[in-house]
């Protein structure tokens, strides 16, 4: 028989209850599945208004999307919750979101492999200084702006470096689009949008530094393209939006300073749906705003704070029809999306945020031309109420009394001179 001193006893129990463990975890590990973190609806226009706009998830880093068994924490520790910094320009390909982080590189969260991770080719010659924007055309060649280089750094759809455009002399990119065989380019420095042929890499005109004062960019931020080629500029020194066609001809100044529906404070990033409809995020009033294609306000979402669906300094807004199926565990039932809406927050809670354009199934919608006719007789029926409020705290007139005999309300009446 074989003997157990009272030593060996407490150490097989321990290594029975750590093999029991292990088996545990193991099983754990093996069954874990990506949890879909569920937020609570938000909606925009809010109830009772007919939705347009529905608040799905976010994304700040690694813990949003990689995934880590019970076993390899068990084993290795918990992975570090590596965070985007100061996020601008995003753009979305083939289940990859590509944020630009400002200060460092450019971050991908793989929706498919379920990782976040640098963008790989941004090493050697692509290696990212400041890269501030970022634009993807169809076939996944990806436009990386990068000021801190002063050049637009160009990669494929692997996502490999392949090549960048610059000019000789001083100039700062901060925006570039593709539109066909150009690429536009945001020159902040310079104050205009300067063209170059995508092939050859030489500039065949720019645009914004010509006509009239009211035609030319003051301080040009961001662009972005319509379906029939318009240009749209967002200047940050006239506060506006700015439409020129792609010989860029000046069409139309879209919005103006203020603070009310339609205005601008700090406006940046902006992006056109398949419609034409324009939205512009600001970062005053942390919010975007949507326009019809004659530049007429249709809704705006966001609104500052840290609850879902709010922003804090946005910066860049992007929209996507392709990759819908990544987020449908997030859309209410009732629901039915047509295109995605990202945006990114410079700071917050949420850094990047993900919407989806639709409408809710089995409710009739008008249309924007109907849409806008209720918005502005709504607007004149708050002027109305406003102007006979007015009018009822002004004081009443006596008969024959001048304006001038008037004493303001709380005012004690002259009193005749003592003799």
């Amino acid at each position: 028989m074989e003997h157990t001193s009272r030593i060996d006893r407490p150490f097989r129990r321990g290594a029975a209850a750590l093999v029991c463990a292990w088996i545990g975890l193991v099983a754990a590990g093996c069954a874990a599945k990506s949890v879909t973190r569920k937020e609570p609806g938000v909606f925009f226009p809010p109830a009772p208004g007919l939705p347009r706009i529905q608040y799905l998830t976010h994304f700040n880093g690694a813990k949003d999307v990689e995934e880590q068994s019970a076993f390899d924490r068990f084993i290795v520790g918990e992975k570090a919750d590596l965070r985007l910094d100061k996020p601008y320009g995003i753009g979305i390909f083939d289940g990859r979101i590509y944020v630009c982080d400002s200060t460092k590189t450019v971050m991908v969260f793989d929706l498919k492999a379920r990782t976040y991770q640098p963008l790989k080719g941004a090493a050697g010659p692509g290696r990212l200084v400041e890269p501030l924007n970022i634009s993807i055309e169809a076939d996944g060649t990806k436009y990386v702006t990068d000021p801190g280089r002063g050049q637009v750094v160009v990669f494929d759809r692997n996502d490999d470096y392949v090549k960048t455009y610059s000019v000789a002399g001083e100039w700062r990119p901060v925006d570039a689009v593709p539109f066909e065989d150009r690429l536009y380019v945001v020159d902040v420095t310079n104050r205009h949008v300067k063209v170059f042929d995508k092939a050859s890499g030489e500039i065949v005109k720019t645009i914004g530094d010509k006509g009239e004062p009211s035609q030319k960019l003051d301080r040009p931020t961001n662009l972005a393209f319509d379906k029939n080629g318009d240009c749209y500029v967002t200047d940050a020194g006239r506060i506006q939006i700015l439409r020129f066609d792609r010989d860029g001809h000046f069409k139309a100044a879209i919005g103006r300073p203020g603070d009310n529906l339609g205005h601008f404070a700090r406006p940046k990033g902006l992006a056109l749906d398949r419609e034409g409809r324009l939205y512009v995020v600001d970062a005053s009033f942390n919010n975007s705003q949507v326009f019809d294609p004659d530049g007429r306000l249709l809704l705006f979402f966001g609104g500052g704070g840290t609850a879902p669906g709010n922003f804090t300094l946005p910066a860049k807004v992007t929209l996507d029809y392709d990759n819908l199926e990544f987020f449908r565990q997030y859309l209410d039932a009732d629901f039915v999306p047509d295109y995605l809406i990202l945006v990114t927050s410079q700071f917050g809670e949420r850094l990047v945020s993900v919407l989806a354009y639709g409408q809710e199934r089995g409710r009739k919608y008008p249309s924007d031309d109907a849409l806008l006719k209720e918005i502005e007789e709504r607007r004149s029926k708050e002027l109305e109420k406003l102007k006979v409020q007015e009018e009822r705290k002004k004081p009443e007139e006596k008969p024959g009394e001048k304006p001038e005999d008037r004493k303001p309300e709380g005012q004690p009446a002259e009193q005749p001179p003592k003799p």
